[in-house]
């Protein structure tokens, strides 16, 4: 088969330089060396353009088009490398275009998504901070990104992963909804400006696996997800904004003897 189109391509080339037409002869700009024979590339050589051909030319095209089974191992590999290599580079672009450069936020930034979110990071915890203190009978409700919570001081809760803080980092929720004791209730419109809820990072976490599992029946198509949502630990140290009643111990109560009367059968 191979030897068959080399002879179709050898003839159509004689074809060409024998044709008494110019535009066959213009053509002769896309034959390959590799399919030229001694005696064609003489007649080549030996043609000059003249009033009847001015656009004859013996300029041959340097690319080299192999018609036959016999092709050097050397430009295989150099046009393999080649392609390789180029789809690399589309690969690479891929990549880098996809991936989104880290963002560097600045004080400011980071001080105002924090607001937006519903807290404000304070600095380390100290030694000399007492975290955990007794109970008052003081609850709070807080909104921290899309959720509420309703805490006191003491209790602990996982929200989502908080920006810009770490480990230990003391925090201010200053997204108060409600306060409420014992003896009062202040409800905001919609957030109450002079109250806050001090807390503390205790730990960032995963929440538990969740299977997202799709199947669509009679189509071959099944597909299963996990995902675990990044989770952060908060302990709530103090609430300020409303007046704290005092907490009543109960007093103890003597045990009174009990005088047992015998009673006469």
């Amino acid at each position: 088969m191979a030897n068959r189109r080399c002879v179709q391509t050898l003839s159509r080339h004689l074809t060409y330089l024998l044709s008494p037409n110019p535009s066959s002869l213009h053509s002769l700009t896309s034959i390959s060396p590799q399919t030229l024979t001694p005696q064609i590339l003489k007649s080549i050589v030996t043609l000059t353009p003249s009033p009847k051909c001015p656009n004859v030319t013996t300029k041959i095209s340097s690319f080299h088009r192999h018609f036959c089974s016999n092709r050097p191992i050397n430009s295989d590999d150099d046009e393999e490398g080649s392609e390789e290599e180029t789809d690399d580079d589309h690969d690479v672009e891929g990549l880098e275009s996809n991936i989104e450069p880290s963002r560097e936020y600045t004080p400011e930034e980071k001080e105002h998504e924090a607001a937006e979110i519903g807290y404000k990071v304070i600095g380390p915890l100290q030694k000399s901070d007492r975290v955990f203190k007794p109970y008052e009978p003081v609850f709070a409700v807080v909104q921290i990104g899309s959720h509420q919570f309703k805490v006191s001081n003491g209790d602990s809760i996982f929200t989502e992963k908080l920006k810009f803080c770490e480990v230990n980092d003391k925090l201010i929720l200053n997204k108060v909804l409600l306060l409420g004791s014992t003896t009062q209730t202040i409800i905001g419109r919609p957030i109450l400006p002079d109250a806050a809820v001090h807390a503390v990072v205790e730990e960032h976490a995963l929440d538990a696996k969740v299977l997202i599992f799709k199947k669509k029946r009679r189509k071959n198509y099944r597909r299963t997800r996990g995902h675990r949502q990044e989770l952060t630990k908060l302990r709530i140290t103090d609430i300020q904004g409303i007046e704290k009643p005092e907490v009543a111990h109960p007093l103890k109560t003597e045990k009174k003897g009990v005088k047992k009367v015998a009673v006469a059968a």
